[in-house]
This record gives structure tokens, C-alpha cells and sequence, in this order.
């Protein structure tokens, strides 16, 4: 079935392109066999890609299957596949986002940005399309609780280059959508939403984003996870960030109320 996909995009037809996608959506077991396939062919990921700028009847569900199955794929991949992804690989994954498709396609996609995130390469590519600026509008429309795990998950990778946080930086709700979900959603977003906030306070704590988070409330949320009962390595790195900024934070109230952040 993959192989009849691979002959529609050499072929550049779609005929039965589209039944053939819900087959193997519907079939598809990633195995050690797989695994070698994607090794060996670099036209199966091509191929998929490239069913995602087709326009078909239903084409909503097609990508939202294509999606399913490039899930599959890239979870069962080795490393050396995900090392070649190309640019085009990340904009079309990341016009889907942008275009809407169904709540299981967006979580299948956003698993396959989160497996690809880890490599260096891969994130350059992924900010260069505008990935993080994408993310934070997907998180503004209040998604279910998976989607904003894994989006924070993303969004973790790509601050940690000095080009995605410009770009988390560069929209105007990004510090305030991430402060907003903490202790809203589950701890697993608590922890992301607390790196993320430590890497731009680290790398690009300027007066003007330092005075964005007292602001947007997100200082305030910080205080908080150390009056409630999470795991202390969390409010170890907390307390670690509101003392790195205890001085240009201290005249809120909330700093004044917490114990143990006084650098002095």
C-alpha cells in the first residue's frame, strides 16, 4: 500500500490516492520490516507530505489519515530518518495547522513535530516556518488537555534556540498563553511551562519581558506553585528563576509573600 502511494506522487495522480490512505491508516503496524523501509526509501515520507497538498473531495479526512500515518511512521523510525528531514517536510505539516483539520489530525501532528523537535536541524527548519508562532495561536484557541501537553512540549524544544525565542517573543501572547496554563491543565504543562518561562528569563530576560511577566500575571503564577503541593524539583526551579530576577521583581506583592527567594 505505501508502495501505491509512492507511484501517485511519482506519478503526480491521485486516483484511489485517497482510499489508500484509509487502508493503510486503518492496516498499518509499524514493524522492524517498516522500520528498514523508511531507512532505504526516502519517498514514503516524501510521498505522505505530498498527499497533504492535494485537494480532494474529502480532503479534511484524507490528511487527517495521512497525518495518523505519518505518526505511525516517525514514532517507529530510527533516528538517521528523522536527521533527513527536508524544509518541506515541516511547512506543509505546519499549513496543516494553520488550514484546520480534525482534533485527531491536530494531536497526531503536533506528535510528529514533538519526535522531529529534539534535533538541532530540525528545530532551525521548524522556526523558519514559523512553527512557534503557529503553536501559540493553536494554544489561544483553548484546546483539550493532550493538545496543550504536546504543544508546550514543542514549544520546549524550540526556545531552547536563540531563533525560537525570538519568535515565541515576537507574538504578543506567547508569555501570557503559557503562564495562563499553569496549574490549569496537569503537571506535565506545569513543568513545560516553567522551562520555557526559565529559558527566556535566562537567554532573553530583557526589562521590557521581565516587566511583560509581572504584567501578564505570569510572576504571579510562578509564586503559586510554591504555595501548592507539586514536586520539589519544580519549586526548586522556580525559586531558582524568581531569584535570578528577585530585584527587578521585588516590589510585587506576590515576591514579597514568598518564602525562600530572597537572594540575600
Amino acid at each position: 500500500m505505501m508502495l501505491f502511494i509512492v507511484t501517485c506522487f511519482k506519478q503526480g495522480q491521485i486516483d484511489g490516492l485517497e482510499e489508500a490512505i484509509g487502508v493503510l491508516n486503518f492496516i498499518l503496524i509499524p514493524s522492524a520490516e517498516t522500520k528498514q523501509i523508511l531507512v532505504e526509501n526516502d519517498h514514503i515520507i516524501e510521498s505522505l507530505t505530498w498527499v497533504l497538498c492535494c485537494e480532494m473531495e474529502n480532503h479534511l479526512t484524507v490528511k487527517s489519515h495521512t497525518m495518523l500515518v505519518l505518526k505511525k511512521l516517525i514514532e517507529a523510525t530510527s533516528s538517521s530518518v528523522l536527521e533527513r528531514l527536508k524544509p518541506e517536510f515541516f511547512s506543509r505539516i505546519v499549513r496543516i495547522l494553520r488550514s484546520g483539520i480534525t482534533q485527531q489530525g491536530i494531536n497526531a501532528t503536533l506528535h510528529v513535530l514533538l519526535e522531529a523537535s529534539p534535533w538541532g536541524r530540525n528545530r532551525i527548519m521548524m522556526v523558519e516556518t514559523n512553527t512557534v508562532y503557529e503553536l501559540i495561536e493553536l494554544e489561544l484557541g483553548f484546546p483539550e488537555k493532550r493538545t496543550t501537553e504536546l504543544i508546550l512540549g514543542i514549544l520546549f524544544h524550540l526556545c531552547s534556540c536563540p531563533d525560537g525565542r525570538a519568535q515565541f517573543l515576537s507574538h504578543r501572547g506567547s508569555i501570557a498563553v503559557v503562564s495562563m496554563r499553569i496549574l490549569r491543565v496537569s503537571p506535565a504543562v506545569d513543568d513545560q511551562a516553567v522551562s520555557i518561562l526559565s529559558m527566556i528569563c535566562k537567554f532573553s530576560g530583557t526589562y521590557m519581558v521581565l516587566q511583560e511577566m509581572l504584567k501578564v500575571g505570569a510572576v504571579s503564577k510562578l509564586c503559586s506553585l510554591l504555595q501548592v503541593d507539586c514536586a520539589t524539583s519544580l519549586k526548586d526551579h522556580v525559586r531558582k528563576i524568581l531569584r535570578s530576577h528577585f530585584q527587578k521583581w521585588s516590589d510585587s506583592p506576590c515576591i514579597g509573600g514568598s518564602q525562600g527567594i530572597n537572594p540575600s
